[in-house]
């Protein structure tokens, strides 16, 4: 049996508050890869799904998406958006 690769891809996101509530969130570098969410939680969720399904059409048709990748061990830093009333 052989061990199955994986590896880290690191994708921009941008996410907006919607005038109607909610928020908005979308990848610059995947065309047509965006979602909504009541909240960050859940955007941030929604935005993942979209990208893992725009990555595996690509996947399947063949197509390369250039990304930032690191090994399975390497140390991540993100900036985690907290919101707090104020």
């Amino acid at each position: 049996m052989t061990k199955k690769t994986r590896k880290l891809l690191l994708y921009p996101v941008e996410i907006e508050p919607m005038e109607e509530g909610g928020f908005f969130a979308y990848c610059p570098s995947l065309q047509g890869c965006h979602a909504e969410g009541q909240t960050y939680a859940q955007v941030l969720e929604n935005i993942e799904a979209v990208i893992k399904a725009h990555l595996e059409i690509r996947k399947e048709h063949n197509e390369t998406v250039s990304n930032v990748s690191f090994g399975e061990d390497a140390k991540l830093v993100v900036n985690l958006p907290i919101l707090i009333q104020a």
